[in-house]
């Protein structure tokens, strides 16, 4: 076995599996989670300057620093406990807390990361949330203080993970700009148990914020796609009705399909990212067990009313827009297939056009080989003449005697010859 070679990334990839431990927490305690990503294009960003952040936050509370490379790291922050991971298009803190607040959701819990130090992020904030965990007390007592708390009109709650723990959050930015979530956990409880529910639910914020990304995009996308439809349909009319000549339509609609392929090009990326996203979310729900409680609407009920509409909606702008590029690729290839067919019928007329004028050609060369055979006979009978008049003489024939004797000779000789030469040029 010592001359057994591993793959040179066996071990990373063993390591990857564990490199991202949920927390073990103890309530009461808090979370407050940060997710920074740059406004364009996040997924190529400079993921050193990314890190450079990091090690300035780090460098602040005199924290260790991470390896060389690392796209996570979970160490110590001063009294806090730091959780950092490098997403493909963004990165998230979050700082772990024992104790509460005495204000429920007090904004000075934010201020374990330092204004100066948020100004200099590398990238805008696209959430923040904090999230207050405490022991399970009268059931009462949860109920007015989520109704204190939170929006009673959006507020989603259930009781998860076997009845263990009560989550409550209405998905809206308090005044401080930042979400809220609320954890009651039993007396009992494991801490690590608490950690992931806690983790959980900062996974559904931030997959929840960059999956509505999407929606974005596709409410950007909708007036420009109905403007291309109209385009595209009034083009097809001109088509069917052949008003148009075939070449200015076929300009038109290679404008079209360039900007639904630019289009498509620049917003893929972001509805398969958004797809990815919404996947997340409904594991993230999913695996937390939710149950009702007291008749409230869950975290999926919620989703379900609230942020599925979005995603369907980025779901069929997506298909709206293949269907367009689709739609100007047939119709490309109809109007390319038409002037194919009237260009076929062009040709045809001009090869009939052609033969036309090689039979007149051909007709006008055998005039002229007529004419040729007569001119050259004309020319071939006054030099015989000339040479032959002595001969003629001494046996007694005049020269126009002999002019007519060898004329018909000279005639046929002059058109065999022609004759010879037209058969083996063709």
């Amino acid at each position: 076995m010592s001359e057994f070679q591993d793959h040179p990334r066996r071990y990373a990839l063993a390591n990857e599996l564990h490199a991202r431990p949920f927390p073990a927490l103890e309530a009461p305690c808090h979370a407050v989670v940060l997710a920074i990503k740059r406004p364009e294009e996040a997924a190529r960003r400079d993921r050193d300057a990314d890190r450079a952040h990091l090690l300035a936050l780090l460098d602040r509370y005199g924290a260790s620093h991470p390896q060389p490379g690392a796209t996570h790291y979970f160490g110590e922050l001063g009294r806090h406990r730091l959780k950092w991971e490098s997403h493909t298009e963004f990165v998230t803190y979050t700082v772990f807390t024992d104790g509460i607040w005495d204000r429920p959701f007090d904004p000075a819990s934010f201020e374990v990361f330092p204004d100066d130090w948020l100004a200099e992020a590398p990238g805008a904030r696209i959430t923040s949330a904090m999230i207050r965990v405490e022991e399970l007390r009268d059931a009462d007592e949860i109920g007015n203080d989520v109704a204190a708390w939170f929006v009673p009109e959006s507020l989603a709650i259930s009781s998860v993970v076997d009845n263990t723990a009560i989550i409550a959050a209405d998905f809206r930015i308090d005044a401080a700009g930042h979400m809220r979530f609320a954890v009651f956990v039993r007396p009992g409880t494991g801490s690590r148990r608490i950690g992931r529910i806690v983790q959980r639910l900062s996974e559904i914020e931030t997959y929840k914020t960059m999956s509505m990304l999407g929606f974005a995009r596709a409410q950007e996308l909708s007036p420009v796609l109905g403007e291309l439809d109209s385009r595209l349909t009034a083009l097809m009319g001109a088509m069917s009705a052949d008003e148009d000549p075939a070449e200015a339509i076929l300009r038109q609609l290679l404008d079209i399909s360039a900007e639904l392929e630019n289009l498509t090009a620049r917003s893929s990326f972001r509805f398969g990212a958004t797809g990815a996203y919404q996947a997340l979310v409904h594991q993230r729900i999913e695996v937390m067990r939710e149950e009702r409680y007291k008749g409230r609407q869950t975290f999926r009920e919620f989703m379900t009313r609230r942020f599925e509409p979005a995603m369907r909606t980025v779901s069929s702008t997506e298909r709206r827009l293949q269907a367009m590029a689709d739609r100007a690729m047939r119709a490309g290839e109809l109007l390319r297939t038409r002037v194919d067919v009237a260009r076929s019928a062009q040709n045809q007329e001009l090869m009939k056009s052609m033969d036309q004028r090689a039979a007149l050609q051909l007709r006008l060369q055998k005039t002229v080989e007529g004419l040729s055979v007569v001119a050259i006979s004309y020319y071939a009978v006054s030099l015989a003449s000339y040479m032959l008049a002595p001969l003629a003489k001494g046996v007694g024939l005049d020269k126009l005697t002999l002019t007519a004797l060898i004329t018909p000779l000279i005639i046929l000789a002059v058109w065999a010859m022609v004759h010879r030469i037209r058969k083996h040029m063709e």
